[in-house]
């Protein structure tokens, strides 16, 4: 990784050095792989997708390391509809599907293969294996993702022929590679159709993702059953604590977090998307976990919990929290297949509007107060969203086939409706400022209605804080 430093230790490489280092080394290819769990399923959606298209050539990239701090990198993570075309989270990779002349695809992946052990790049390069890890070879990708796999470092120069001898039309998705993205000739609004299109595809899932994103909610209680037992470590630290406590559930069990855990006690809970996460947790306040585990295979939970710090809340706490409570129960009652996907939202959004408009925070009558949106000065955002490889999952679909439709078995989605009462606002009694509550569960729409996949974690004011009771460290 010492490469393009000017204050290397070393000046060159001796070729004797260079001859010692390629010799001796065990052949460790493996030839025993079969197709990963996900690969037919993975099959399945790139024929969904090579419908959607026929007679055009879609290029999805994998996406490139990012530099960090000189010749450190951040983690990496793959574009989500790479992973979900192939199952695969290599970096420096490509999907390409390839239109035949007779219908259909042919699909195959580019790779960045295993290094030489005959060339120095394998210890001295900018990805050598030797600092960075060992890759898989690309006969090895192939057996475990059932694809045709070749190699990247022709990726560039392959797609800018096939566009240059004219023939069928190229989409690429853009802003993930640019190397890739400069090989072809494309138009941004078609580029753009192909970015909606591989998001619509993720709107219902498929029995293998449901039962992943499931395995990271259980994880995810896990995760919050941990915090509450560390409570009182972290009231003698800060929402840091919290945070680590969550991140070691998350490491342990799954990939990483989903997202940056929102760790918010007292009046940060008031704040939607708190991620500094370095306040002091104080026994009397709230803490506002918003928190999810991501799997190894990249999907993830989101979860709210607000708990009282010290395990009980006070009366002005649990008022708040009865009302959020009540309204998601409004909200659940609303998700059923055939059902419109706004229908959740609504349902809990008025039910906040009647009880903002009943304790005099806004001018009623409720139902005027909702068709002006005045709740939304203490709702703030709305009530769900669809989850999957993304925590806010198929951002870019076609609106007609997300919010605007209707809820389908398969779809999973979060329902968490919040009140937040800033510290410094004077439309409220002083006792009321500085709480922030939500509650957010993870939903799957079955055909019968739907499961709650976060029901592991108590919802109930009294629920809670007779499950804190019992795991308090």
């Amino acid at each position: 990784m010492a490469e393009g430093r000017r204050n290397g230790l070393y000046s060159g490489i001796s070729d004797e050095l260079s001859a010692l280092m390629r010799t001796r080394w065990a052949d460790t290819e493996r030839r025993d792989l079969t197709p990963d769990e996900q690969a037919p399923y993975a099959a399945a959606r790139r024929t969904a997708l090579s419908a959607r298209f026929p007679g055009e050539r879609l290029v999805i990239p994998s996406g490139n390391l990012k530099v960090r701090s000189n010749d450190d990198t951040y983690p990496f993570r793959p574009y989500s509809a790479y992973v979900h075309l192939t199952g695969d989270q290599a970096r420096d990779g490509a999907l390409v599907l390839e239109p035949r002349a007779e219908g259909g695809h042919d699909a195959y992946c580019y790779q960045l293969p295993r290094d030489s052990r005959d060339d120095d790049g394998f210890w001295t390069g900018a990805t050598a294996e030797l600092w960075m890890g060992r890759r898989r070879s690309l006969a090895e990708a192939r057996s475990a993702l059932g694809l045709e796999c070749r190699d990247v470092r022709t990726a560039a120069a392959d797609l800018a022929s096939a566009c240059a001898t004219g023939g069928a039309p190229t989409r690429i998705v853009r802003g993930v590679d640019p190397a890739l993205e400069a090989a072809v000739t494309t138009d941004a609004d078609r580029d753009a159709e192909l970015v909606a299109a591989l998001d619509d595809l993720r709107v219902v899932k498929d029995t293998w993702e449901i039962a992943e994103i499931r395995g990271a909610v259980d994880s995810t209680v896990r995760g919050f059953t941990d915090v509450v037992g560390e409570l009182s470590k972290a009231v003698a630290s800060s929402e840091r604590w919290i945070e680590g406590t969550f991140f070691r559930r998350a490491r342990l069990e799954g990939n990483a977090v989903g997202y940056g855990s929102i760790c918010a006690a007292g009046e940060h809970a008031t704040i939607m998307h708190w991620t500094d996460n370095d306040g002091p947790v104080r026994p009397g306040d709230l803490l506002l976990l918003d928190a999810g585990v991501e799997s190894r295979t990249l999907y993830t939970a989101d979860v709210t919990r607000t708990l009282p710090i010290n395990g009980t809340f006070t009366p002005v706490q649990r008022r708040v929290y009865d009302a959020v409570y009540e309204a998601q129960e409004a909200g659940f009652a609303a998700v059923k297949p055939g059902a419109a996907y706004r229908d959740f939202h609504e349902a809990a959004q008025r039910h906040l509007a009647v009880r903002l408009v009943e304790w005099g925070f806004i001018e009623g009558p409720a139902e005027r107060a909702y068709e002006l949106g005045l709740q939304r000065r203490f709702t703030m955002a709305g009530t769900g969203h669809m989850l999957g490889l993304d925590v806010h999952d198929c951002a870019q679909a076609h609106t007609e086939g997300y919010v605007d439709g209707a809820l389908e078995p398969g779809m999973v989605l979060t329902v968490e409706p919040g009140l937040y009462f800033q510290a410094d606002d004077l439309s409220v009694p002083e006792e009321w400022r500085g709480i922030g509550v939500r509650i957010e569960d993870d939903l799957l729409v079955t055909a019968e209605g739907h499961e709650n996949l976060s029901a592991g974690l108590p919802r109930s004011a009294d629920e809670v804080e007779a499950w804190m009771a019992r795991h308090a460290g």
